[in-house]
């Protein structure tokens, strides 16, 4: 049989799948106990964890060899748990990476909505659209401050390409749904030639007032509250950052957005976006193809698109050279100019 032959099929992937809910829920429980940060001042058992956290040794138990399992945490032969190189550097609430408040994110507002995806599917419509104000701004307020940590080395990669710190002349930004800010508090950052036109729902707003004045830069901020379609984003900025707004949008709103920040740019200015992406054929990566999955649950027309996508919306908008920068995070970041 020799040629004909073929390799067993197995249900392990699809067990293995089944369990895909399981890894953010026990990170949660983590967190919730304190779990990588007593473990940050050295290894400990079990039962030192649970004196110090005051939750039962039998739950920490489970978990942590959970953790261990996936590789979040280290467990050595006399039993002590330690971290990681990504737990210590993302899941320790004193790091500046601390990416805590996504797990809670995924957990509290995410899993919920997904539990409804076959009647999502069903309809094509989510049970609450968080692209509309009056469900967005709250959705959005509870939870931008805590993804700041994931945007911000993609931002300092921005930074860095545009040599914003060896700026001659003024730079003015414009952050659109800017959310904690994360966009034009790094641009800021890098000098202080930079000034920044923040626009988002007054109710996310002022998240970013709070994270602006946290980080030094607030004086050098000034803030449009408004909708993305309404809003006067002003004329003559140098840069505009779109940072994960598009795939909230849909395609029709994303490309008059695209338009409306063309018209709102200098020539020479430059539009940045931040975007999960997918290949050409929409097999992969798996993260993008999710995403869009996500958006499906949450909102009226998301979706995530192709860079080949679009660099054509942004041509059709007037702007030119549509081209990608490696960043860290999910995919490159999207740079076009203005003519």
């Amino acid at each position: 049989m020799g040629a004909m032959s073929q390799a067993a099929v197995t249900p392990e992937k699809i067990q293995q799948l089944a369990w895909g809910y399981a890894p953010p829920l026990m990170i949660e429980a983590a967190l919730h106990h304190g779990v990588f940060d007593l473990l940050d001042g050295g290894s400990k058992t079990v039962e030192e964890v649970a004196a110090r956290s005051g939750a039962s040794v039998r739950g920490l138990r489970a978990v942590m060899n959970a953790l261990a399992g996936l590789e979040l945490l280290t467990k050595d032969a006399a039993g002590r748990f330690g971290l990681t190189a990504d737990s210590a550097a993302f899941l320790v609430g004193t790091k500046p990476g601390f990416l805590g408040g996504l797990i809670r994110h995924t957990s509290t507002q995410l899993v919920p909505k997904w539990l409804a995806l076959s009647e999502v599917v069903r309809t094509g419509k989510p049970t609450a659209s968080v692209n509309r104000e009056k469900v967005g701004a709250e959705f959005f307020h509870n939870f931008v401050e805590d993804i700041f940590p994931m945007s911000y080395p993609s931002a300092q990669r921005l930074a860095e390409a545009l040599e914003i710190a060896e700026a001659k002349g003024p730079v003015s930004v414009l952050d659109l749904a800017a959310g904690s800010g994360v966009w034009g508090i790094t641009l800021a950052r890098q000098s202080p030639r930079v000034t920044v036109t923040a626009v988002d729902w007054p109710g996310v707003l002022d998240v970013t007032r709070k994270v602006a004045a946290r980080w030094g830069v607030a004086g050098r901020f000034s803030f449009v509250a408004g909708d993305l379609a309404s809003a006067d984003f002003g004329r003559g900025h140098d840069i505009a950052t779109l940072g994960h707004i598009l795939h909230s949008e849909g395609e029709k709103r994303g490309r008059a957005l695209l338009k409306k920040t063309f018209e709102a740019l200098a020539p020479g200015g430059t539009i940045a976006i931040a975007e999960f992406l997918v290949d050409d054929a929409r097999t992969g990566p798996p993260v993008g193809l999710m995403f869009a999955v996500n958006m499906l649950v949450n909102t009226d027309e998301g979706d995530t698109w192709s860079f080949g996508e679009i660099a054509g919306w942004l041509r059709e908008a007037g702007f030119r050279d549509p081209r990608t920068i490696e960043a860290p995070g999910p995919s490159p970041l999207i740079l076009a100019t203005k003519p």
